[in-house]
């Protein structure tokens, strides 16, 4: 999918769909052969142009070998019918060599389970490629996933994005804690300049606040045990994240009508010089370098992780990141051959992704990227640096949950729900959904 458009997918959420798909992987119908796939087949969403675009522009250049061997075929799918073409395909044993993981971690969770999915850690490692995957995108896949299975055509990191001329005008220092950042809101505020841009509309830029306050408080591992059952959203610790952005909404760090503001006017808010501080990830880089959008300038946008929390167990380099909608690799379908393309890809895709689209992947970025602009080499920089990545609020929510998160999001810093309602109320969706 367009990088800029990424948000949090939602997760399966009926045991029944489990069940079935793995009965229906059980088949023997007319899958890969005994020989493994005969093209390098690929099944993705049909807005995913970008990967789309540097496969084929790989398959005449640097993998051209690997193209004669085994040819690339691409099929597309419309985004809202890749889980259910997944399903289909699975249950005929018939996964193409790459397709779309789907729109939940948990249908390639059971895929895995029935043996459909190639282990890529074992594999990329017998290709002797590994090292040429990003640690930051190896974390997040593991993070979502339980294991290295998919490829990072995309990897995004998060953070908050911040208006270098505005901080320098009111004498604001880039802030290394909460407390700072605060009170660096609270001036700008005072100054008539929004402090936080945010679509309330969208919920989710939000609720990314709430996660990376957590993540800040009580570690990398925060969500992690609400979703193992070792936690829960309404103890204390975890209400004090919501009440610390709802705190935020309550001093009119966000401006007026949070609620009603979209994504794409949240951006505009930021980047025509109306707000200071805009949290929101990487995929946002094709905006602030163009010219004709971005008036504050690119020159003028500095990027900075969410700040520590005093006394608290998580640091500023474990950054939020993503991997858009990745894709799987069938165990059925792998052979020499497919093991040839992976680790052609694993090679080359980075550099080549990064000078033809501008756009940053899981994989390192060996040889010629052209140039870079200079906020495209900050995010690059800070991915290289980065060995643990978290998630965002909702990634191990399921479908109830996530919808309840964003849609309270808006009401939380309003301040129509407080901060142990909002809790409450995902709480219960995650009992139940």
């Amino acid at each position: 999918m367009p990088l800029r458009h990424f948000r949090p997918l939602a997760l399966l959420s009926t045991a029944t769909t489990t069940m079935l798909l793995l009965a229906a992987c059980g088949g023997t119908g007319g899958g890969a052969s005994a020989g493994g796939a005969s093209q390098f087949s690929l099944t993705i969403n049909d807005d995913n142009h970008i990967v789309q675009q540097e496969l084929t522009k790989l398959s005449t250049g640097a993998c051209t070998t690997q193209n004669q061997a085994l040819p690339l075929q691409i099929q597309t799918v419309p985004i809202g019918n890749v889980d259910q073409k997944v399903q289909l395909l699975a249950g005929q044993s018939a996964l193409p060599v790459q397709f779309a993981a789907g729109n939940a971690p948990a249908l390639t969770k059971t895929l895995d389970k029935a043996g459909q999915v190639l282990n890529l850690e074992t594999t990329l490692k017998s290709l002797g490629v590994w090292d040429d995957i990003q640690p930051a995108a190896i974390k997040t896949v593991q993070n979502l996933y339980g294991k290295f299975n998919v490829m990072p055509y995309q990897f995004n990191i998060e953070g908050i994005w911040y208006n270098k001329k505005l901080f320098a005008q009111h004498g604001v220092a880039v802030p290394t804690n909460y407390d700072e950042l605060v009170a660096a809101a609270a001036k700008f505020k005072a100054a008539g300049v929004i402090p936080f841009s945010a679509s309330g509309q969208a919920g989710w830029p939000i609720t990314r606040l709430i996660s990376g306050y957590l993540y800040r408080e009580l570690g990398p591992d925060a969500l992690q045990a609400v979703a193992n059952g070792e936690a829960k959203l309404t103890d204390p610790a975890y209400v004090k994240a919501a009440q610390a952005i709802a705190d935020l909404g309550k001093a009119g760090y966000f401006g007026q009508g949070v609620g009603s503001i979209d994504y794409d006017t949240s951006v505009q808010q930021f980047i025509t010089g109306k707000a200071a501080m805009f949290y929101m990830g990487s995929w946002e880089l094709g905006d602030f370098n163009d010219a004709t959008k971005d008036q504050i300038g690119a020159a003028n946008i500095g990027f900075m992780p969410f700040p520590t929390v005093a006394g608290g167990q998580g640091s500023a380099d474990q950054i939020p990141a993503n991997v858009g909608l990745p894709v799987a690799v069938s165990a059925k379908s792998y052979n020499a051959k497919v093991g040839d393309w992976l680790g052609c890809i694993t090679k080359n895709y980075g550099a080549a992704s990064l000078k033809d689209q501008g756009t940053i992947s899981g994989f390192k970025p060996n040889g010629d990227a052209g140039s870079l602009p200079p906020l495209t080499q900050l995010v690059q920089t800070t991915i290289n640096q980065t060995s643990t990545s978290v998630l965002w609020f909702e990634a191990l929510f399921n479908t109830k949950a996530t919808e309840t998160s964003q849609t309270n999001a808006a009401p939380l810093v309003t301040g129509s729900i407080s901060a142990q309602q909002f809790m409450q109320k995902v709480q219960d969706d995650l009992a139940t959904g």
